[in-house]
């Protein structure tokens, strides 16, 4: 049988970390991001967890 192969548009949106979270990028970046407070925009710039249910689906595709 041969091997899976991963699903590399997934593997683009979506980071593993050693503890076996799954991180996505933060939305609402694109534009109208200058009324915005500045923690609030740093806090985008961050990685945000996973939901938890969307958590299995992410890993299947990725093969992890």
């Amino acid at each position: 049988m041969p091997k899976m192969k991963t699903k590399k548009s997934v593997a683009k949106k979506f980071k593993i970390t050693k503890n076996g979270k799954v991180l996505r990028r933060a939305t609402g970046q694109n534009h109208y991001n200058s009324k915005e407070d500045g923690n609030v925009g740093r806090a985008k710039k961050r990685d945000q967890r996973l939901f938890a249910s969307d958590e299995k689906n992410v890993r299947k595709a990725l093969n992890a």
